[in-house]
Order: C-alpha cells, then sequence, then structure tokens
C-alpha cells in the first residue's frame, strides 16, 4: 500500500523544467521579440507536457559557439548545481539556440548529463540510439558550418566598406552614425563632442597643450564629454588612443584586417597635416607637462622666473595675523632669493604694465591691418605659384608607388615584399599631405577676414584677452605674446623682456612715428635677400619685406 501510495504522489507531482532562450546579440533583444517569443513557444511546450516551469535563462550574446562565456547558461548551471537532489527538464526552442559549435555542444550535454537534467528540443528529438547520435552529430555540425560561413560573410563585407573608405566599427567619441540617402551609414561629427575633441587635438599638435596631460586635464573639465572613472577622470590609454586615431582626419584604416590607411568619406575635424604633427609630438615629445595646481589666484606661476637662478618662481598664500596674503617666491635650494617672498600685486601690476604697453594705438592698427592685407595678396600669389610645384611633386609621389607596386608582384621574397610595403606606407602618407597641402594652398575668396580677425584682435589687445579670460586662455596669451618667460629680480623688478616678433614690428613701428610708403614706390621682395628701400627719405637702412612686414636690419625698425 505504502509502495502505490508513492508512485501516487510521484505521478501527481509535475517535473520540474527550466527555459533557455538565447539571441545573438544586444540589438536582437532591444528591437526584436526574439526572446519573448522563444520564452512563448517553450511555455507552451511545458503545459502540454505538463511540466512545472521553474525559472527562465535567457541571453543576448553568442559566445562563439563556447557556452560558459553567456551569462544565461552559465546562471542556469549554476542553478543546477544548487539544486542537486532535484531531476529537471531543460527547454529550447532550437538546436541552434542550444550550441552552434560540434565540439561544445556535446560537452554541453554532457554538463547536463552530469548534472542529472535531460535536454528537450521543440524542433528536434534526442535519441540515445547510434541513428540518433549520428542525426544530431550532422545536425550540430551543420548549425557550426552556417556560423563560421555567417562570420566569414559579415567580415568580408566589413572589410570591403573599409577598403571603399567608411569607418564599420563603433563610433568614436566625437562622432556618430547618421543614415545618408548616398553613403548609407556614415559618420558624422556629433555636435560640442566634435568641437572639444577637435579643440584638444589642435591644441596638441600647435602647442597650446603641452602634454597628454594636458589635453586629459582639457577633456575632464567638459561636463558633457564621456568620462571612464567614477571620480570624473579619463583613463590614460584613452587619451593617446584619440590622439592617435587617424578617423579624425578624415582617414579609415584596419591594422587588424591589413586595409591601409585611405580616405574617408566622413567630414574630417582636423587635417591630415595636424595628424602628423600630433603623431610627431608622441613620438618627440619631451614637452614638460604644465602644473596641475595652476590656479586663477597665481596666473603667472610657473611663467615668472626667479632673475638670481633662472628658475621659475612658485607662489603660495601665506597665513598673517588675522587674514592670508598671496605671495610669490623662488623655492630652489642655493638660490640666494630662495624662500624670499615678493607680494602678488608687485609682480602682477609690473606685468599688466607691460602687457598694456604692447597693445598698438589706433592709428598704428590701422597701418598694421593694411600690411596684413598686403601680405595676404602677395602670399596669395605666391601660393598659386607654389601650387603648381607641389602638383609636379605628388605625381613624383604617385610613380614611385607605382614602381614600388609592380617590384612587390614581381618579388618572391617575403622580408624584401616587407620592406617594400613600409616604403609605399610612408610614400602613401607623404601623398596624402602634399594633397591636404595643394587644396589649401590657395584661399577661397573671403578667407582673410577669417583668417586674419583673431590675429588682428589679439594683436590688437592682448592685455584685455588676458585680464577678461579664463586660466587656459591666459597661458595661452603668455606663450604668443613672450619668446621666453620673464625674469624677475627683487630689487630690480622685470628684466628685459623678449616678446613675440609681431610685437617686436609693432613696438619699433610706434617708436617711429611713421607712415604709411605709397603703394607705387613700395618694392616686394622676390628673395629673402635684402633689399634698398626706394623712397627717397633719409632713412638709409636696408629693409627685409617678410611676411608683410618691412623689417630694418637694425634693431629699431622704422617705415617711411
Amino acid at each position: 500500500m505504502a509502495s502505490e501510495k508513492n508512485n501516487k504522489d510521484q505521478k501527481s507531482t509535475p517535473i520540474r523544467a527550466l527555459i533557455y532562450c538565447r539571441v545573438s546579440t544586444t540589438r536582437q533583444k532591444t528591437e526584436g521579440a526574439g526572446l519573448v517569443s522563444q520564452e512563448h513557444r517553450c511555455r507552451q511546450y511545458a503545459e502540454m507536457k505538463g511540466y512545472a516551469v521553474e525559472a527562465v535563462f535567457p541571453d543576448d550574446a553568442s559566445g562563439g559557439g563556447d557556452f560558459m562565456k553567456r551569462p544565461g547558461m552559465c546562471a542556469m548551471l549554476a542553478y543546477l548545481d544548487a539544486q542537486k537532489d532535484g531531476k529537471f527538464v531543460v527547454i529550447f526552442d532550437d538546436l541552434k539556440r542550444f550550441a552552434r559549435d560540434t565540439e561544445f555542444h556535446f560537452k554541453l550535454r554532457h554538463a547536463f548529463a552530469e548534472r542529472g537534467a535531460t535536454v528537450e528540443c521543440l524542433n528536434f528529438n534526442f535519441e540515445d540510439t547510434p541513428e540518433g547520435k549520428f542525426i544530431e552529430t550532422i545536425v550540430a555540425a551543420h548549425g557550426e558550418l552556417e556560423r563560421e560561413q555567417n562570420r566569414r560573410q559579415v567580415r568580408q563585407k566589413m572589410v570591403a566598406r573599409i577598403e571603399k573608405g567608411y569607418w564599420v566599427f563603433h563610433a568614436p567619441v566625437g562622432y556618430k552614425y547618421i543614415t545618408d540617402k548616398v553613403h548609407g551609414k556614415l559618420l558624422s561629427p556629433d555636435g560640442l563632442l566634435a568641437e572639444y575633441v577637435q579643440e584638444a587635438l589642435e591644441g596638441y599638435a600647435n602647442g597650446r597643450f603641452a602634454s597628454q596631460a594636458e589635453v586629459q586635464r582639457f577633456l575632464e573639465t567638459k561636463p558633457e564629454f564621456p568620462k571612464d572613472l567614477p571620480n570624473g577622470k579619463i583613463r590614460a590609454w584613452k587619451i593617446t588612443k584619440l590622439l592617435r586615431n587617424p578617423l579624425y582626419a578624415g582617414y579609415v584604416h584596419s591594422e587588424t584586417w591589413d586595409v591601409s590607411l585611405r580616405k574617408g568619406h566622413h567630414e574630417a575635424l582636423i587635417g591630415f597635416g595636424t595628424h602628423e604633427k600630433i603623431l610627431y609630438n608622441l613620438e618627440n615629445g619631451g614637452r614638460p607637462a604644465a602644473r596641475r595646481d595652476f590656479s586663477p589666484d597665481f596666473p603667472l606661476r610657473g611663467f615668472v622666473h626667479c632673475d638670481d637662478c633662472d628658475k621659475p618662481m612658485t607662489a603660495a598664500w601665506s597665513k598673517g595675523c588675522r587674514k592670508h596674503y598671496p605671495y610669490y617666491l623662488c623655492d630652489t635650494p642655493g638660490c640666494r632669493s630662495k624662500r624670499k617672498s615678493i607680494p602678488r600685486a608687485k609682480i602682477e601690476e609690473g606685468f599688466a604694465e607691460i602687457l598694456k604697453s604692447m597693445q598698438p594705438t589706433k592709428k598704428l592698427f590701422g597701418v598694421m591691418r593694411t600690411m596684413f592685407e598686403r601680405a595676404w595678396d602677395a602670399r596669395l600669389d605666391e601660393a598659386k605659384r607654389s601650387k603648381k610645384a607641389v602638383l609636379a611633386q605628388l605625381a613624383g609621389v604617385e610613380d614611385q608607388i607605382n614602381k614600388l607596386l609592380d617590384r612587390i608582384v614581381e618579388s618572391s621574397s617575403a622580408s624584401v615584399i616587407s620592406a617594400l610595403e613600409k616604403r609605399v606606407e610612408k610614400l602613401e602618407r607623404e601623398k596624402f599631405l602634399l594633397t591636404e597641402k595643394a587644396e589649401n594652398m590657395v584661399p577661397a575668396k573671403g578667407r582673410f577676414g577669417e583668417s586674419i580677425e583673431l590675429a588682428l584682435k589679439f594683436l590688437s589687445s592682448p592685455w584685455n584677452i588676458y585680464e577678461n579670460g579664463s586660466l587656459p586662455l591666459r597661458q595661452t596669451v603668455l606663450r604668443l605674446a613672450f619668446v621666453e618667460p620673464l625674469r624677475y629680480s627683487r630689487e630690480n623688478g622685470y628684466r628685459t623682456i623678449e616678446t613675440a616678433i609681431p610685437f617686436k614690428v609693432l613696438a619699433g613701428l610706434q617708436g617711429q612715428n611713421c607712415q604709411m610708403v605709397p603703394t607705387a614706390r613700395f618694392e616686394l621682395a622676390t628673395s629673402p635677400l635684402p633689399r634698398e628701400c626706394s623712397t627717397p627719405e633719409p632713412c638709409g637702412r636696408a629693409f627685409v619685406l617678410q611676411r608683410g612686414f618691412c623689417h630694418s636690419q637694425t634693431q629699431d625698425a622704422s617705415l617711411t
């Protein structure tokens, strides 16, 4: 009687079941209904069989055939390990959802058997017979073949698209994908992020940012720029990757798939020449990084040097009886001025007088603008002549590339082929530079205002820009206005100031009460050699016209 009762209880207790469903990508999970439909079919099957479904384990990753790389499958096996006294049926919608690799298919079958679980599939009947095992092996092998063929087809399409100049991977920061009527899926600048990336790249190329650390700190100050770490920082290797990426210069390549560098169809954020400058700076670095502790409280820290030891001064707040006082000071060991404080007002007021004295008068500013306009016209004519020479040089490079390619085809030595390919790659980069140079040598009409207004604004009012600018802008003014750091003596104040060339010319003109030379008697130099001024006035000096300025060979430049 007891035995019959136990059998009756077993028959009334439903078999426990687990459902496993999988799609290959997260996109199929979010945009499609693959997981939902698979679960629905499996639940219908379990209900028809009288099984009690205890849990559902979904996956949205393929794992490349290895079931242990799927989080859902690992969770199911762990669930079975925790229920060692239970007998389960594992239900799949299709055998392809089980494992699309012959080796892993039977490993997974063995893993379930070890845990006492049986496997049932809606579209396939598992049989423990020689014929059943043979059919199962064929079906599993066919799934593996189909997976490998799909993988090869996708790879071939992606390689072909890169070879045609399109990026096919995840969009780098600063870009986003758009749908174009002609090009299809195409990279496009992503608003503010693109502007930040462009500013960072150009800043590193032209020296505004002296190191990768400065680029990193600049991008970390932008709230919209994606950060890697919870503390709002960006990993250093991501800055290096950003600086080296030719996508920002409008070019694509793939080292993994051996696709050489080529012009892309997307909009560039920087020129290829700028990209080459960045690579040069990375390879031939050594430029000192700006101090991390630069503060608006002491904008001249690091730029003003001690006159006794010629080392940068530091700065700090010193605690007095009732409040703190700001000081600049030298902290160099062995210097006679070490730790002898100089009030901040004394140093910064003296610097303000220097920068204010560099601002030209309105009259001189008009002269300067006319000089720029004439220099622009002269350089425009020169650019048109130079473009022909660049195009001839470009044709020569293309001829060299074609000859090297012929030699690669004829060669049978792997080492020779490798060396020739490196030479071709180097010439290709030179070709890109010459092409960009030829395209940009002759500016479009109306470019004068765009190109020169910012320079004129800076030359006309360096003090206003410095006084009203942010700390990074102030540092930029210091780098542009002065050739070298300022030296300060505790006894005598600022020493000899070495300003940039434009300010030297303006200072010379301003000190001579100058007037413009009549246009008919203003000779343009056709060579860098000195030429005598043709005016009859008694200036008695040889002048050289370079970039639109009439420079005296003596220290006092004059223009009559």
